[in-house]
């Protein structure tokens, strides 16, 4: 069966991934809408109750799907993946198509209906009504605590990729005067989102071509040549300026335009895959299955689950499903298309993303994203591993790939390897592979602003129960300070830390806080009598709590605590401490609500028994 799997063409995974998610929508999407939840497109959203022009801004679905989409879709559905193929492509392939379907889909649909219901309000704010509020506090404390642990290992994705490489730097950074540009269009005249997206998009693909020119003059190339260090400092810098600025300026018609050039470049790989027909030259299972591998130290169960957070199920949803989207969303129908599309777009995208690093030639893999100072040790132990095709890559793009980790470039090549093997697209290497890398900064770049925001909107409700001003979302010197402090928060273990160490820690808080969204929203579902109906969201949070758990309790126990990372630990002990309690009270009100409705058919009989169920 292994050698029937081993060396697969890359179509197979494509056209069942496209078959199962349009049934899946059709058919699973609706039945979470129309049974589970009941959408109902006469109730008042947030936006139209709330509206304020600010933060609460009633908005076009095609324009908040691609909000949404770009906040959700950060690094996690490419860079996760990425680093899962080191068990082989078959794990991460199962995982995503499952998982996404069942578990993130769900997820999303299920806690962006809770806020809406909610008046917008943050997960924490649900816990608090929905369970009690010491259970709310402590899960708004564990959000946010999350929420850090979470941005810091989305930033770190992309830092290695950027560093000393001014032509990827500078058609990142060209995409933020030109959202303003479409921000300031798309707010000023009527009707004119598809002028702005045209406008948006040729400027932006000026901007990639002429880069490269721009780069061939030493003054201009140093200006954009910046360092590990000066290039963490300046994402959360981008954080905070982001976080503070009008929603529609930087943030809205940022993502918007990002959404076109994610699932564009996604639907330029898929045909590139149809033309090309590459074969997964990643073996279906590897040997580090089992553990020891250079990527990612656990073995494949239960780690497969966290290493692969965003694209299969992602806690970090629930934040911009309680944060952004909720004050945004026009028409409470519109949870199905936002909610769920998005989630299942998002899973092929993280698809694409394990094909494209799984064509590469294991040995190439193995050598972008080993650390370079472990990489004699890694080939002395396995010569089979040998580098066959990166040297010519390195030529051709001018950049010393080995030991490039965090995913992004292993992931660049791979695209780039894939429109390499098109005829007379040779010579465009360079500008594939610079392509690529401003595609994942912009999926990560999305992420944080949106991220960033949301931590601000958690940390103002935490502190305006000391300092009553903070509850006041336009006050000025409020937004600044907690904008501050938190930026400052997760931008100080991007600065310190490293994509080895932190994106496990990610991956626990992550699904951690995913199993939270789905726990909190069950208890809403039950106090709404929706019955057997609540199993669909209550049996996946369960699973990916017990799931999480386990991967955490190993990577503290024989990772963290053997390397004497005691910070990372701690972390890791303290999301899952807090996270355990939040569960227990959600257990304990889930049997409280459970019990009184029994009571309550036992006393009064089949009818009382229909009118709960309704």
């Amino acid at each position: 069966m292994m050698e029937f799997l081993n060396g697969i063409n890359a179509l197979t995974l494509v056209f069942v991934a496209l078959l199962l998610f349009a049934i899946a929508y059709r058919f699973y999407g609706i039945f979470i809408a129309s049974k589970v939840l009941r959408l109902n497109d006469k109730n008042t959203t947030p936006a139209v109750e709330f509206a304020d022009g600010h933060d609460y801004v009633k908005t076009n679905k095609h324009v908040l799907f691609g909000h949404h989409f770009a906040a959700i879709a950060a690094a996690g559905p490419l860079v996760g993946p990425v680093l899962a193929a080191q068990f082989g492509y078959l794990p991460g392939a199962i995982w995503i198509l499952i998982g996404c379907v069942l578990g993130g889909g769900v997820h999303d649909m299920v806690v962006l209906f809770a806020s809406v219901r909610h008046k917008g309000e943050s997960l924490a704010s649900i816990a608090s009504k929905e369970i009690g509020p010491a259970t709310g506090t402590i899960a708004g404390v564990a959000v946010l605590f999350i929420l850090i642990l979470t941005l810091a290992g989305l930033s770190l994705a992309c830092i290695s990729a950027m560093h000393e490489a001014s032509w990827s730097l500078f058609t990142v950074i060209i995409t933020m005067p030109i959202a303003i540009i479409m921000g300031l269009i798309m707010r000023y005249r009527q009707n004119s989102i598809t002028f702005a997206s045209i406008l948006g998009g040729v400027l932006l693909l000026i901007g990639i071509f002429a880069g490269h020119d721009l780069m061939g003059y030493e003054h201009i190339n140093n200006l954009f040549h910046w360092d590990v260090h000066t290039i963490s400092i300046a994402i959360a810098v981008y954080g905070f300026v982001a976080s503070v600025l009008p929603i529609w300026l930087l943030l809205v018609p940022r993502d918007y335009l990002s959404t076109y050039l994610k699932i564009g470049t996604i639907l330029m790989l898929a045909v590139g895959i149809l033309f090309v027909h590459p074969t997964l030259e990643m073996p279906a299972l590897t040997s580090f299955i089992h553990g020891g591998g250079p990527v990612i130290g656990g073995p494949v169960l239960p780690f497969i689950f966290i290493v692969i957070a965003c694209g299969a199920i992602s806690g970090f949803h629930a934040v911009i499903a309680t944060g952004t989207t909720p004050k945004m969303l026009a028409n409470e129908k519109e949870i199905l298309f936002v909610g769920y599309g998005a989630m299942l777009v998002e899973g092929f995208v993280a698809l694409m993303a394990l094909i494209a690093a799984c064509t590469l030639m294991p040995g190439d893999y193995f050598a972008i994203n080993t650390p370079i100072h472990n990489y004699a040790d890694f080939l002395a132990a396995h010569p089979d591993l040998h580098t066959v095709d990166l040297q010519h890559f390195i030529e051709k793009i001018g950049i010393d790939l080995h030991g490039r980790t965090g995913g992004a470039v292993s992931l660049a090549v791979g695209m780039a390897h894939i429109f390499d093997n098109i005829p007379f697209m040779d010579e465009l290497t360079a500008y594939w592979y610079n392509f690529a890398i401003m595609f994942e900064a912009v999926f990560i770049l999305t992420a944080i602003d949106a991220g960033t925001r949301v931590g601000r909107f958690f940390l103002q409700e935490m502190l305006a129960g000391v300092i009553p001003q903070f509850k006041n979302k336009n006050w000025v010197p409020g937004i600044l300070i907690s904008s501050s402090l938190f930026t400052f928060s997760w931008g100080y273990l991007v600065y310190t830390g490293n994509v080895s160490s932190i994106w496990p820690l990610f991956g626990i808080s992550n699904q951690l806080l995913a199993a939270c969204g789905l726990i909190v929203c069950t208890t809403m579902l039950i106090r709404m009598n929706r019955g057997k109906y609540a199993l669909f969201s209550a049996i996946p949070g369960v699973f990916m709590a017990l799931i999480t758990f386990w991967a955490g309790y190993i990577q503290v126990k024989d990772m963290y605590l053997p390397n004497q990372q005691y910070l990372l630990a701690s972390l890791a002990a303290i999301a899952m401490l807090l996270m355990l309690i939040v569960f227990i009270g959600a257990f304990r009100k889930w049997y409280g609500l459970l019990k009184t409705k029994t009571l309550h058919i036992d006393m009064y009989g089949e009818e009382v028994k229909e009118l709960v169920e309704r």
